[in-house]
């Protein structure tokens, strides 16, 4: 999408950009969350793997003999529910409850959240409360473990918080309890591989093997490939006007348990708590919309789009390409084609009772002017020779977010940390960026960070050590960048 609402000099699709180089709490990217699950098959390669009759008849099967599960028994769970819901299109699974309540299954989806840390919900339950005791850990997931076998489990209010944006608004961010994140986890590995058979290879965003590199390299194909008119579509507050009961219908496709279903529901219509000033907390309903924040939120949002996926890319006399990354989307076609691409969208957005916010979408002739989308902004250019290709740079909100990002490690309230700390935190946050923008096309504005991040370490130090030292002019990039060990982003032309 393009620029929309800035946030702290970050724009809606920039976020997401700071999200791929590093996230916190709930899921933070389907790569992280079953690492090698397809053995490295890329999505279009998998499409004629078969199951075995052995294979389908163990859909369903709980834990091996007294409990104790095989090492790689919950990765062979997904491969096989993966190939079943592949060869059967139509089929709804009906058996799942018991394998999310599978020992196993709860210990990957703890270790998960664990790893994805986040802060506690309303009960005040932290990560690190519930890990120091192992004992305590362990009893803790037992009983998580015999509430789901009981059926006597209960989703709690998600507590909602509200992070202030530049610009003056909030973008509200729900979080739910340890108890509930596990099980949303375990329900996610679960349903995941199902979905996953069905979901297109255009959809990047929250999947397993995807991620946003690959949706930029789909892009530049397009473009290459003559689709230079775009629709740079901004859907409006996607996550919070998904209708519960149309969103439910599309799971229940493909889920027939009524278990899963019914707990689908129950998070989905848990109450939220909002924080007010002062110290006030107000309860409300949720009548639509899926928490961000939420574990299973992502796999939700990408099952509800999954059809508008599939309607654009398969079923489009005009052949577009829609490229989708969660809620951000473009949509290529060939000249001309744009705008009624932009009224059939819009169309199919309210049909499913979401919105297209028509003051920020727009119809871009790429040739003429570029757009942005994941951070990225796409432009066609001349190389020296005169021949035409499609540039891709960092977009001016990325590199503002970079910077910002620096000047809060450096302000002069930090000079009494040490400077390898420093240094290191700066390193941390650059080479996560360079190598987000990696695909980038590398010009004058990576010479210029690189002299700014310097610029911001030179200041720091010399207030660190005052002005009395005289060292200013001795601290030069070189310096920084040898010495000191300041990472310094690569200039070259990416390939």
């Amino acid at each position: 999408m393009a620029s929309k609402d800035s946030t702290d000099g970050t724009t809606p699709e920039t976020e997401k950009a700071v999200r791929a180089v590093a996230e916190v709490g709930g899921v933070r990217s389907s790569d992280d969350i079953v690492p090698d699950l397809w053995f490295g098959q890329p999505t279009e390669e998998r499409r004629d793997v078969t199951c075995s009759a052995g294979e389908k008849s163990r859909e369903g099967r709980g834990d091996g003999p007294r409990g104790l599960p095989a090492p790689d028994k919950v990765r062979q769970l997904q491969i096989t529910l993966y190939r079943k819901a592949q060869s059967k299109p139509e089929y709804r699974f009906w058996s799942l409850y018991g394998e999310v309540q599978r020992a196993d299954v709860l210990a990957a989806a703890w270790r998960r959240v664990k790893a994805n840390a986040g802060a506690a919900g309303v009960d005040g339950v932290t990560i690190e409360k519930l890990a120091a005791d192992a004992q305590v850990e362990a009893a803790w997931l037992n009983g998580l473990r015999e509430e789901l076998h009981g059926k006597t489990y209960r989703p709690a209010p998600v507590r909602r918080v509200k992070i202030p944006k530049a610009s003056g608004g909030y973008r509200g961010l729900g979080i739910p309890t340890l108890k509930d994140r596990v099980v949303q986890m375990a329900v996610y590995l679960v349903l995941m591989p199902i979905f996953e058979a069905d979901f297109h290879p255009r959809s990047y965003g929250f999947r397993p093997g995807r991620n946003a590199h690959q949706a930029v390299e789909e892009i530049r194909e397009a473009l290459r490939m003559g689709k230079t008119e775009v629709v740079d579509a901004d859907l409006a507050q996607y996550f919070d006007t998904i209708p519960h009961r149309l969103l439910m219908r599309q799971v229940a496709r493909r889920v027939s348990d009524g278990m899963i279903l019914k707990l689908i529901k129950a998070w989905l219509r848990a109450p939220i708590l909002e924080e007010e000033e002062g110290g006030g907390r107000r309860m409300k309903a949720n009548p639509c919309g899926t928490p961000q924040g939420g574990v299973i939120s992502p796999l939700l949002a990408n099952i509800y789009l999954h059809p508008l996926d599939d309607s654009v890319n398969d079923h489009c006399q005009q052949k577009p390409r829609m490229i989708r990354y969660a809620d951000d989307l473009v949509i290529l076609c060939r000249p001309g084609e744009g705008r009624g691409m932009k009224e059939r969208l819009a169309r199919w957005l309210q049909s499913r009772g979401l919105t297209l916010n028509e003051t920020k979408t727009r119809v871009v002739q790429s040739c003429e002017s570029g757009f942005e989308f994941l951070g990225f902004t796409f432009r066609w250019q001349q190389s020296k020779k005169g021949t035409p290709y499609v540039h891709t740079e960092p977009s001016p909100a990325a590199k503002q977010s970079l910077r910002n990002r620096v000047r809060e490690l450096t302000r002069r309230s930090t000079t009494w940390r040490v400077t390898g700390q420093t240094v290191h935190e700066i390193n941390q946050v650059t080479r996560g960026w360079g190598n987000y923008f990696a695909l980038a096309h590398y010009h004058r504005s990576f010479r210029q960070l690189n002299d700014f991040v310097a610029h911001r370490l030179r200041q720091w130090l010399w207030r660190k050590h005052g002005n009395r030292s005289g060292k200013f002019k001795h601290w030069t990039n070189r310096t920084l960048f040898d010495t000191y060990g300041l990472y310094e982003m690569p200039i070259r032309m990416a390939s």
